[in-house]
């Protein structure tokens, strides 16, 4: 069902207003909404990270407009290749995203970013995967640290979030757009990770790895108990598998372009 706060937040920036006008009414026309959980996303105003599972690049706007209807405005983390796109660029640079600027000298500033929107009061969506999920059946793979270094810098919360549908739309690493018949989009937040026993002592390498495990377990038990599924006991690792990050001339994604990777279930149009 749709959330309680269609026109979305107030005091939203001009650019970031522009791109939800033209967007939220295409994927209302196109795309069932089943959202939950909206009553763990903080009011506007509260410095929060908002942690999500990533199976698709039409994902990133079903997250959006799951946040949106529940009162915020989303600041994402996003590749910095993203930024050069012709006017896109100018829009999504203007509407206050953040970019990432991966294995270069620069790669701190988008940390030093989220950080300082989290203290602004802003909300900042990471995906602690970095990528698109490449577990065959798309749950969750090993996380990175990015959001629990975040959180525990600023002591802010982590709020869970699991997605499903927006493979059914775009499979992962295609081009192609299935629009119809409609998908529905499931979204669900869960209450903030607890992570209070780590707050308050050095921010290492132990600390962040135990909250970063936190982090994508909760993710993987909400996205268990939308796809009525059991997820894999272990996580799903790259690099323990061998294969080179996306971007690599030698990554090959899992699945043919046009197929998702995993077959939608015959109930996966119910809410």
């Amino acid at each position: 069902m749709a959330g309680p706060s269609a026109n979305g937040p107030a005091g939203v920036g001009f650019a970031f207003k522009f791109i939800a006008t033209l967007l939220r009414p295409f994927l209302m026309a196109f795309t069932r909404q089943n959202w939950r959980g909206g009553e763990h996303i903080p009011p506007a105003g509260t410095g929060v990270v908002v942690a999500g599972n990533h199976i698709s690049h039409f994902d990133p706007l079903s997250f959006a407009h799951f946040l949106w209807d529940n009162g915020r405005a989303t600041r994402y983390l996003a590749k910095s290749g993203v930024f050069r796109v012709p006017v896109f660029g100018r829009l999504i640079t203007a509407a206050g995203q953040i970019p990432v600027y991966r294995e270069s000298r620069d790669a701190s500033q988008a940390y030093r970013a989220a950080v300082a929107a989290v203290d602004a009061g802003e909300l900042v969506a990471i995906y602690p995967e970095g990528t698109i999920s490449r577990d065959p059946g798309l749950w969750p793979m090993v996380g990175k640290t990015g959001a629990a270094r975040v959180a525990l810098e600023t002591g802010c919360d982590v709020i869970p979030v699991a997605q499903w549908g927006a493979n059914h739309v775009l499979a992962p690493y295609s081009k192609r757009i299935r629009l119809l018949p409609r998908k529905t989009m499931s979204v669900t937040a869960g209450p903030p990770v607890d992570l209070d026993d780590l707050r308050g002592k050095p921010v290492d390498a132990v600390a962040l790895r135990i909250a970063t495990d936190r982090i994508m377990a909760a993710i993987t038990a909400q996205l268990a108990e939308i796809r009525g599924e059991i997820a894999p006991a272990e996580r799903f690792d790259p690099k323990a598998v061998g294969l080179p990050p996306v971007g690599d001339p030698k990554h090959q994604p899992d699945q043919r372009e046009d197929q998702p990777a995993v077959q939608p279930r015959e109930t996966e149009e119910q809410p």
